[in-house]
């Protein structure tokens, strides 16, 4: 007698449809066209995450986002983001331009809104066919940007500024593909996807994403040799550069200016930073107000001299409070990162690696692209997350034992 056939459900179907697309938009649409066009991430992924959201509508398969949010804001890091914001919100009302720092403002909070927006569409369990896109996407983009160095995509008539934002955007994405397939037992394949992106990095020569990749990898080693040491290290580093920023100038100006000459332009960024620490050291408190050293720069308030980098904005722009509150949040969400499955800390301290040299190089702080590509890499650490199974299905057997039933 057969059995019955399981009654066809064109909603769930297209939920299924819907969800691998948004995936795919985020995962392998972003990394590609990141290479050649500026706005890719702010464009694309959107549209990622609205597909995602009618996907979770028609099937209704979220993961309980209400309490993991709720769970979220009441954790250090939730509270200290929630301090930031709101210190970050206050300190318009002092800032020399308040209509652009509002808008910057608004920008991230509509960042974050989006990266929430894709976590609650995420499933409770996520299909592997879906995750196994996340290597896909890296591949992709490695081997499209090895074409492009190789002049074989015309690489003169791609914008440098695009494909340097493509690397760094192929080096934040790498990890969490990593993270899958040692998570499934494919560590050759993850090596190898590993080296085809090294081999892309290397090729586009930018120092930045090559910079960021090289210390990714170096925290990736250290965290698979010993997990609490290399997230021990590197939350307290993050840490202490952040907090001790203002010194950083005095300290090493003297080992730069021997290694680099006085007319280096790092020199010379190092010593406007000192002089803008020693000019105001009571600024310091409150800060100069959100985007002000941007806007500063432009009006020239601020040398164009000085440092484009996070340490040296979050000081400037929200002082000792701003600068304190990101150092806590920086340090339990690293703490927190520790916790996820243990084949995926590696790749989620490497991740946070990535991203914390690339914002204190200067290429990325608070810009749209750079933000929205910060929540790709949650949502994809937690669908990965939610793809790790906790059982197992037992082994067929090709022989049975003889004469047993």
């Amino acid at each position: 007698m057969r059995s019955p056939t399981p009654a066809l459900d064109p909603a769930l179907d297209a939920a299924i449809l819907l969800r691998r697309i948004g995936f795919a938009t985020l995962l392998v649409a972003v990394p590609i066209t990141a290479l050649v066009a500026r706005r890719a991430a702010v464009v694309l992924v959107p549209i990622g995450i609205i597909l995602m959201v009618l996907a979770a509508l028609m099937d209704g398969a979220n993961g309980g986002f209400n309490r993991s949010l709720r769970r979220t804001f009441v954790s250090p890091a939730g509270l200290a983001a929630l301090l930031l914001i709101g210190w970050a919100a206050l300190s318009i009302a002092w800032a020399p331009q308040a209509n652009t720092a509002l808008d910057k403002l608004l920008n991230a909070l509509g960042a974050a809104a989006m990266a929430f927006a894709g976590i609650a569409a995420l499933p409770e369990r996520m299909r592997a066919s879906n995750l196994y896109l996340t290597g896909i996407g890296a591949a992709a983009a490695s081997i499209f940007a090895i074409l492009v160095a190789l002049g074989l995509l015309g690489r003169d008539t791609i914008d440098p500024g695009s494909l340097e934002r493509g690397l760094v955007t192929l080096s934040v994405l790498l990890w969490p593909a990593i993270g899958w397939l040692i998570s499934r037992g494919h560590g050759l394949v993850a090596l190898a996807l590993g080296a085809v992106a090294g081999l892309a990095v290397v090729g586009g020569g930018s120092f930045i994403p090559l910079l960021a990749l090289a210390a990714g990898a170096t925290m990736f080693a250290l965290t698979s040799w010993r997990p609490p040491v290399g997230r021990d290290v590197l939350r307290v580093a993050v840490a202490a550069v952040i907090l001790a920023a203002p010194l950083l100038p005095f300290l090493l100006r003297p080992l730069a200016k021997a290694l680099m000459g006085t007319a280096s332009p790092a020199v010379q960024s190092i010593r406007v930073w000192a002089d803008i620490v020693r000019s105001d050291p009571l600024r310091l408190i409150t800060g100069h107000g959100l985007d002000a050293s941007l806007r500063g720069r432009l009006v020239g308030l601020v040398p164009r001299e000085a440092p484009l980098s996070l340490p040296f904005e979050i000081w400037y722009d929200l002082g000792v409070v701003g600068a304190a509150t990101l150092a806590v949040l920086l340090y339990f969400a690293i703490r927190a990162a520790g916790g996820m499955t243990a084949s995926l800390v590696p790749a989620a301290i490497a991740t946070f690696t990535v991203a914390f040299v690339v914002a204190a190089s200067g290429m990325a702080t608070t810009q749209a692209w750079w933000l929205t590509l910060i929540g790709i890499a949650v949502i994809a650490f937690l669908a990965i997350e939610r793809g790790q199974f906790r059982t197992t299905r037992p082994k067929a057997r090709l022989f049975g034992r003889l004469g047993k039933p």
